[in-house]
């Protein structure tokens, strides 16, 4: 699973890194970065940070 990050879109409310600290990260600029671009579990998590984001910057592919 590949997670994708609209970083214009992001508006670094910081959900995604609430949620799931171990897969997101804000950074200093204020948006929002994936740790890594794919994921091999977890994709019950990763719907649910992906929808919880409230400018709907992120996507799974």
């Amino acid at each position: 699973m590949r997670i994708i990050a609209d970083r214009g879109v992001c508006a670094g409310h910081g959900m995604c890194e609430a949620l799931a600290s171990e897969f997101f990260r804000v950074g200093d600029d204020g948006i929002v970065a994936p740790v890594s671009d794919t994921v091999a579990a977890e994709p019950e998590l990763l719907e649910l940070v992906v929808d919880s984001c409230p400018v709907q910057a992120l996507r799974l592919a």
